[in-house]
Protein backbone atom coordinates (compact mmCIF):
# COMPACT_ATOMS: atom_id res chain seq x y z
CA UNK A 1 0.00 0.00 0.00
CA UNK A 2 1.23 3.46 -0.88
CA UNK A 3 1.03 5.28 2.43
CA UNK A 4 0.85 8.64 0.67
CA UNK A 5 -1.72 7.79 -1.98
CA UNK A 6 -3.41 11.16 -2.40
CA UNK A 7 -5.57 10.29 -5.40
CA UNK A 8 -8.74 10.95 -3.38
CA UNK A 9 -7.64 14.43 -2.25
CA UNK A 10 -8.78 17.74 -3.73
CA UNK A 11 -7.49 21.15 -2.82
CA UNK A 12 -6.27 24.67 -3.38
CA UNK A 13 -2.71 26.00 -3.59
CA UNK A 14 -2.15 29.74 -3.20
CA UNK A 15 1.25 31.16 -4.01
CA UNK A 16 2.84 29.44 -7.01
CA UNK A 17 4.85 32.07 -8.84
CA UNK A 18 6.98 29.82 -11.07
CA UNK A 19 8.71 26.45 -11.05
CA UNK A 20 11.13 27.48 -8.30
CA UNK A 21 8.37 28.39 -5.82
CA UNK A 22 7.97 26.43 -2.61
CA UNK A 23 4.28 26.11 -3.42
CA UNK A 24 5.20 24.59 -6.78
CA UNK A 25 7.32 21.97 -5.04
CA UNK A 26 4.25 21.10 -3.00
CA UNK A 27 2.06 20.90 -6.09
CA UNK A 28 4.56 18.69 -7.92
CA UNK A 29 4.93 16.20 -5.08
CA UNK A 30 1.18 16.04 -4.45
CA UNK A 31 0.63 15.38 -8.13
CA UNK A 32 3.26 12.64 -8.10
CA UNK A 33 1.29 10.98 -5.29
CA UNK A 34 -1.91 10.96 -7.29
CA UNK A 35 -3.51 14.27 -6.35
CA UNK A 36 -4.61 15.71 -9.68
CA UNK A 37 -7.58 17.84 -8.58
CA UNK A 38 -5.71 20.98 -7.59
CA UNK A 39 -6.70 24.59 -8.18
CA UNK A 40 -3.76 27.00 -8.30
CA UNK A 41 -3.90 30.78 -8.15
CA UNK A 42 -1.97 33.51 -9.92
CA UNK A 43 -1.67 37.12 -8.80
CA UNK A 44 -2.36 38.92 -12.09
CA UNK A 45 -2.15 38.48 -15.86
CA UNK A 46 1.54 39.31 -15.83
CA UNK A 47 2.15 36.38 -13.51
CA UNK A 48 -0.13 34.01 -15.41
CA UNK A 49 2.39 32.92 -18.05
CA UNK A 50 4.96 31.90 -15.41
CA UNK A 51 2.38 29.92 -13.45
CA UNK A 52 0.99 28.24 -16.56
CA UNK A 53 4.45 27.26 -17.77
CA UNK A 54 5.19 25.66 -14.40
CA UNK A 55 1.83 23.94 -14.06
CA UNK A 56 1.94 22.61 -17.62
CA UNK A 57 4.96 20.54 -16.56
CA UNK A 58 2.80 18.56 -14.13
CA UNK A 59 -0.54 18.73 -15.92
CA UNK A 60 -2.34 21.21 -13.67
CA UNK A 61 -4.77 23.26 -15.70
CA UNK A 62 -7.29 24.73 -13.23
CA UNK A 63 -5.79 28.17 -12.67
CA UNK A 64 -7.59 31.23 -11.32
CA UNK A 65 -6.57 34.83 -10.72
CA UNK A 66 -6.46 35.78 -7.06
CA UNK A 67 -4.90 38.98 -5.76
CA UNK A 68 -5.63 39.07 -2.05
CA UNK A 69 -6.87 42.46 -0.93
CA UNK A 70 -9.74 41.73 1.45
CA UNK A 71 -12.09 39.08 2.76
CA UNK A 72 -14.41 39.50 -0.21
CA UNK A 73 -11.69 38.44 -2.63
CA UNK A 74 -11.08 35.34 -0.48
CA UNK A 75 -14.80 34.55 -0.45
CA UNK A 76 -14.92 34.85 -4.24
CA UNK A 77 -11.98 32.46 -4.58
CA UNK A 78 -13.55 29.83 -2.36
CA UNK A 79 -16.89 30.18 -4.11
CA UNK A 80 -15.05 29.23 -7.30
CA UNK A 81 -13.41 26.29 -5.54
CA UNK A 82 -16.81 25.13 -4.29
CA UNK A 83 -18.27 25.39 -7.80
CA UNK A 84 -15.42 23.26 -9.15
CA UNK A 85 -15.09 20.59 -6.48
CA UNK A 86 -17.94 20.93 -4.00
CA UNK A 87 -15.70 19.98 -1.10
CA UNK A 88 -11.93 20.01 -0.62
CA UNK A 89 -9.37 18.29 1.58
CA UNK A 90 -6.54 20.83 1.79
CA UNK A 91 -5.42 24.39 1.36
CA UNK A 92 -1.77 25.40 0.97
CA UNK A 93 -1.30 29.06 1.85
CA UNK A 94 2.10 30.24 0.62
CA UNK A 95 1.61 33.97 0.50
CA UNK A 96 3.56 36.80 2.15
CA UNK A 97 4.39 40.42 1.47
CA UNK A 98 6.35 43.32 2.93
CA UNK A 99 7.12 46.54 1.09
CA UNK A 100 10.87 47.09 0.51
CA UNK A 101 11.21 49.76 3.18
CA UNK A 102 9.61 47.57 5.84
CA UNK A 103 11.57 44.51 4.76
CA UNK A 104 14.97 46.15 4.45
CA UNK A 105 14.68 48.74 7.19
CA UNK A 106 14.77 48.45 10.95
CA UNK A 107 11.68 47.10 12.66
CA UNK A 108 11.64 50.18 14.87
CA UNK A 109 11.28 52.35 11.75
CA UNK A 110 8.41 50.38 10.19
CA UNK A 111 5.39 52.53 9.43
CA UNK A 112 1.90 51.74 10.66
CA UNK A 113 0.80 51.27 7.06
CA UNK A 114 3.73 48.98 6.26
CA UNK A 115 3.05 46.80 9.29
CA UNK A 116 -0.69 46.62 8.68
CA UNK A 117 -0.27 45.79 5.00
CA UNK A 118 2.24 43.04 5.71
CA UNK A 119 0.14 41.58 8.53
CA UNK A 120 -2.98 41.64 6.39
CA UNK A 121 -1.47 39.90 3.37
CA UNK A 122 0.93 37.56 5.17
CA UNK A 123 -1.11 36.59 8.23
CA UNK A 124 -4.74 37.70 8.25
CA UNK A 125 -5.21 36.15 4.82
CA UNK A 126 -4.65 32.75 6.45
CA UNK A 127 -7.51 33.44 8.87
CA UNK A 128 -9.73 34.55 5.99
CA UNK A 129 -8.87 31.41 4.01
CA UNK A 130 -9.48 29.15 7.01
CA UNK A 131 -12.89 30.73 7.56
CA UNK A 132 -13.92 29.94 3.98
CA UNK A 133 -12.22 26.53 3.86
CA UNK A 134 -14.12 25.39 6.93
CA UNK A 135 -17.36 25.69 4.97
CA UNK A 136 -16.23 23.23 2.29
CA UNK A 137 -14.33 20.75 4.45
CA UNK A 138 -17.26 18.77 5.92
CA UNK A 139 -15.10 15.69 6.36
CA UNK A 140 -12.12 17.55 7.78
CA UNK A 141 -8.92 18.48 6.03
CA UNK A 142 -5.53 20.13 6.26
CA UNK A 143 -4.51 23.77 6.07
CA UNK A 144 -0.82 24.51 5.58
CA UNK A 145 1.06 27.79 5.61
CA UNK A 146 4.73 28.70 5.21
CA UNK A 147 6.81 30.38 7.89
CA UNK A 148 10.52 30.91 8.57
CA UNK A 149 12.95 30.70 11.48
CA UNK A 150 12.95 34.50 11.57
CA UNK A 151 9.72 34.17 13.57
CA UNK A 152 11.71 32.72 16.46
CA UNK A 153 15.21 34.15 16.04
CA UNK A 154 16.52 37.49 14.84
CA UNK A 155 17.61 37.14 11.20
CA UNK A 156 19.57 39.98 9.64
CA UNK A 157 17.76 41.70 6.76
CA UNK A 158 14.46 39.96 7.48
CA UNK A 159 12.96 43.15 8.86
CA UNK A 160 9.30 43.29 9.74
CA UNK A 161 8.70 39.80 8.35
CA UNK A 162 10.15 38.32 11.56
CA UNK A 163 7.38 39.72 13.79
CA UNK A 164 4.80 39.01 11.08
CA UNK A 165 5.84 35.36 10.83
CA UNK A 166 5.70 35.11 14.63
CA UNK A 167 2.11 36.35 14.41
CA UNK A 168 1.45 33.77 11.69
CA UNK A 169 2.75 30.90 13.83
CA UNK A 170 0.61 31.90 16.80
CA UNK A 171 -2.37 32.19 14.46
CA UNK A 172 -1.76 28.62 13.33
CA UNK A 173 -1.93 27.43 16.94
CA UNK A 174 -5.24 29.19 17.59
CA UNK A 175 -6.77 28.05 14.31
CA UNK A 176 -5.68 24.47 15.01
CA UNK A 177 -7.38 24.59 18.39
CA UNK A 178 -10.60 26.09 17.08
CA UNK A 179 -10.93 23.93 13.95
CA UNK A 180 -9.99 20.61 15.54
CA UNK A 181 -13.64 19.91 16.34
CA UNK A 182 -14.27 19.98 12.58
CA UNK A 183 -11.38 17.54 12.00
CA UNK A 184 -9.47 20.32 10.24
CA UNK A 185 -5.77 20.27 11.06
CA UNK A 186 -3.56 23.33 10.69
CA UNK A 187 0.22 23.48 10.38
CA UNK A 188 3.04 25.90 9.62
CA UNK A 189 5.94 24.51 7.61
CA UNK A 190 9.24 26.27 8.23
CA UNK A 191 11.67 25.63 5.37
CA UNK A 192 15.25 26.72 5.49
CA UNK A 193 16.34 29.38 2.99
CA UNK A 194 15.55 28.40 -0.59
CA UNK A 195 16.38 30.43 -3.67
CA UNK A 196 12.96 31.52 -4.88
CA UNK A 197 11.70 34.67 -6.55
CA UNK A 198 10.25 35.87 -3.25
CA UNK A 199 13.54 35.24 -1.45
CA UNK A 200 15.40 37.36 -3.97
CA UNK A 201 13.83 40.41 -2.35
CA UNK A 202 15.75 39.79 0.90
CA UNK A 203 19.03 41.70 1.08
CA UNK A 204 22.16 39.51 1.19
CA UNK A 205 20.07 36.38 0.75
CA UNK A 206 23.14 34.54 -0.55
CA UNK A 207 24.63 34.93 2.91
CA UNK A 208 21.59 33.28 4.49
CA UNK A 209 21.95 30.38 2.07
CA UNK A 210 25.65 30.06 2.82
CA UNK A 211 25.10 30.15 6.58
CA UNK A 212 22.49 27.42 6.35
CA UNK A 213 24.78 25.32 4.18
CA UNK A 214 27.76 25.68 6.52
CA UNK A 215 26.02 25.54 9.90
CA UNK A 216 23.07 23.19 9.59
CA UNK A 217 23.73 19.68 10.95
CA UNK A 218 23.07 18.24 7.50
CA UNK A 219 25.50 20.75 5.94
CA UNK A 220 23.16 21.64 3.11
CA UNK A 221 20.05 23.57 2.24
CA UNK A 222 16.76 21.88 1.40
CA UNK A 223 14.80 21.70 -1.83
CA UNK A 224 11.26 22.65 -2.73
CA UNK A 225 10.54 18.95 -3.26
CA UNK A 226 11.54 18.21 0.34
CA UNK A 227 9.04 20.82 1.48
CA UNK A 228 6.57 19.15 -0.87
CA UNK A 229 7.26 15.75 0.72
CA UNK A 230 6.36 17.17 4.13
CA UNK A 231 3.19 18.75 2.78
CA UNK A 232 2.17 15.42 1.24
CA UNK A 233 2.61 13.69 4.60
CA UNK A 234 0.62 16.34 6.45
CA UNK A 235 -2.20 16.20 3.91
CA UNK A 236 -2.24 12.41 3.98
CA UNK A 237 -4.09 10.35 6.56
CA UNK A 238 -0.74 9.24 7.99
CA UNK A 239 -0.57 12.47 10.03
CA UNK A 240 -4.11 12.20 11.36
CA UNK A 241 -3.06 12.56 15.01
CA UNK A 242 -1.19 15.81 14.51
CA UNK A 243 -2.18 19.47 14.42
CA UNK A 244 -0.97 22.93 15.38
CA UNK A 245 2.76 22.41 14.98
CA UNK A 246 5.44 24.51 13.36
CA UNK A 247 7.43 21.83 11.52
CA UNK A 248 10.94 22.58 10.33
CA UNK A 249 12.35 21.18 7.12
CA UNK A 250 15.71 22.94 7.09
CA UNK A 251 18.41 20.32 7.51
CA UNK A 252 18.32 20.90 11.26
CA UNK A 253 19.38 24.52 11.03
CA UNK A 254 16.73 25.51 13.59
CA UNK A 255 18.83 23.65 16.19
CA UNK A 256 21.77 25.95 15.59
CA UNK A 257 20.04 29.11 14.37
Amino acid sequence: MNITDLSSKKGLIIGIANNTSIAYGCARVLHEHGCTEIIATYQNQKAYSHLKEACDQIGLTNLIEFNYTDEESVANLFNYVKEQYGTIDFVIHSMAFADPQSLHGRVVDCSSHGFAQSANISCYSLIACAKQAEKIMPNGGTILTMTYIGADKVINNYGIMGPIKACLETTVAYLANELAQDKIRVFAISPGPIQTRAASGIANFDQLLNNAHLNSPMRRTVTIDEVGNLSAFLISNMSSGMTGQVIYVDGGYFLIG
